[in-house]
């Protein structure tokens, strides 16, 4: 009986699948792996794992291949004991052996048993049907050098109006020149007149701005209508229920009832269930409702409970 189909089924539901008299085949959750040499991406998957000093028989690989071939716990103990005879073995002899949707068991110098898990299978059930890809990689430094190429080749140009307004620069710096050498009684007269003529400028604007202020004053042939602002009252969207009644007479008694208690007890329109709820009363903020309710439940109604909705 080969065993190793078993052994795969129970990997995909248990951390640990003990083979009596062999070995045990451990699973390790594995997070999504990043290669950044070769921009591959890998999925979660769970990483197969083997401890040849966990050989106790703990009845899971049995029971599974008793039930899965109808047959008894101790035939599919024999079956088990058979088979591990025959993978020690075949180590012996050929030092290797492939367990299928499993892994390779092989025999080091030192005679003990190493297992290199298969990368075809992957056991992780919440990642079933994702997959490795390959993702191409991001040339920025390659524009960046063709960019650099470009600059280096393209040509500067100078054209004739660039070479007319040389004189301007010339005369430019002769004024600055000029302007320095003239002294501080030079720099002093000149802030002078800039003052001047700034105050002049703002006196016209402001005697405009006026003139403007008083035409909208006086000359508005049709004056807009006032405007009436209304202040927009909280909603009461927080309600607490006293309780449901099939009956309208019936809420309306209750609701007599609680408002003779103090309470701003009302009752609202019928349900989509036909009945009629009676609140002990509403309220524009969710925590002054909860903070009612909890003193009504402590005091007079256990069951008194909060309904958000606007009505």
């Amino acid at each position: 009986m080969k065993i190793e189909h078993y052994i795969s089924q129970l990997l995909y539901r248990y951390q640990c699948v003990t083979v009596p008299g062999f070995g045990a085949f451990l699973t390790d959750y594995q997070s999504a792996q990043l290669h950044e040499s070769s921009s591959a991406f890998y999925p979660p998957k769970k990483l197969v794992s083997f401890n040849s000093h966990l050989k106790n028989n703990d009845g899971l690989l049995a029971n599974h291949i008793a039930l899965s071939e109808k047959t008894s716990y101790e035939i599919a103990v024999d079956a088990i004991q058979n088979e591990v005879s025959i993978w020690k073995n075949i180590l012996e002899v050929n030092g290797r052996f492939t367990l299928k949707n499993i892994g390779e068991l092989s025999l080091n110098s030192e005679k003990n048993v190493v297992f290199y898990p298969t990368d075809n299978v992957n056991y992780l059930t919440e990642a079933f049907g994702l997959s490795s890809f390959v993702s191409p990689a991001v040339k920025r430094e390659e524009y960046k050098k063709e960019v650099e190429v470009l600059e280096e080749k393209a040509p500067i140009a100078f054209t004739p109006e660039a070479r007319e307004r040389r004189p301007y620069f010339k005369y430019a710096a002769v004024f600055v020149i000029a302007m320095g050498l003239s002294g501080f009684g030079g720099y002093h007269l000149y802030n002078s007149q800039i003052e001047r003529e700034t105050l002049m400028v703002e006196t016209q604007v402001q005697q405009q701005v006026q003139d403007k202020i008083q035409e909208a004053t006086f000359f508005i042939d049709a004056p807009l209508p006032a405007v009436t602002l209304a202040v927009k009252e909280d909603k009461l969207r927080y309600h607490i229920v006293a309780g449901v009644f099939r009956s309208p007479e019936n809420a309306d008694k209750a609701t007599s009832q609680l408002k003779k208690l103090g309470f701003k007890s009302r009752r609202i329109p019928q349900n989509r269930h036909g009945l009629f709820p009676v609140l002990y009363g509403s309220f524009a903020t969710k925590q002054e409702a909860i903070g009612t309710m909890n003193e009504i439940r402590k005091t007079k109604d256990s069951q008194a409970w909060l309904l958000i909705k606007e009505l």
